[in-house]
């Protein structure tokens, strides 16, 4: 990430983020309050690790990130957003087909173990094909690797399919065909009409 990004991002949660110092003890700055946070969702560092790389207290690690997470949501999720009439399709299309030389495709959707504890009295829920516990990160992304949808915390046991059928993206929206996809034209070199689709991995079933 760079200095930029990291100063738009701080900007925006600060005020969120931000503690008193008190006279028992100075707070950790809300910049070291975002870095911890950043390192340890690219990372996937222990609590541990970075106690030692920011000199910050374990328990203290362990409740800044979740509320740096909550604040970062708040503040970014204007920005995850899909496209909400055929024009924006269509525009989205027009990027897969000069980046990616793939004309009628309008996203791309795949989902990513994220690894964790296994959770209490939870028993195989939650452990994957790879032989350790997660829970999935499904994404729907643009041609620039830009997010339009993500859910997350299905289990990981589940297939990427299993997490689509049961995800929001599938019971709001494609299910209740709100997603206003251009009609079916002609590709490049052809006159037979056909659909736009998002790409993907697996086979995906909407009924």
């Amino acid at each position: 990430m760079s200095l930029d990004d990291f100063a738009i991002i701080l900007g925006r949660i600060e005020g969120k983020i931000a503690k008193t110092d008190t006279n028992f003890r100075e707070c950790v700055p809300a910049s070291v309050r975002l870095a911890i946070t950043l390192r340890f969702l690219a990372s996937g560092d222990s609590y541990g690790s970075l106690m030692y790389l920011f000199r910050v207290s374990k328990p203290t690690i362990s409740l800044l990130v979740p509320e740096v997470c909550r604040a970062i949501v708040e503040a970014l999720q204007e920005y995850v957003k899909m496209p909400e009439n055929e024009e924006q399709w269509l525009c989205e299309s027009k990027k897969f087909e000069e980046k990616w030389d793939f004309p009628h495709a309008v996203g791309a959707i795949d989902g990513k173990h994220v690894a964790i504890q296994c959770p209490p009295k939870s028993g195989s829920e939650y452990f994957n094909y790879k032989s350790f516990f997660s829970f999935v990160l499904f994404a729907l992304v643009d041609a620039d690797y830009n997010f339009m949808f993500v859910d997350v915390g299905c289990q990981g046991r589940i297939s990427d399919g299993g997490v689509f059928k049961n995800s929001l993206s599938c019971t709001t929206i494609l299910k209740k065909g709100n997603l206003k996809l251009p009609p079916p034209s002609p590709l490049p070199n052809s006159s037979i009409p056909s659909p736009y689709v998002i790409l993907g991995d697996d086979a995906f079933c909407i009924e």
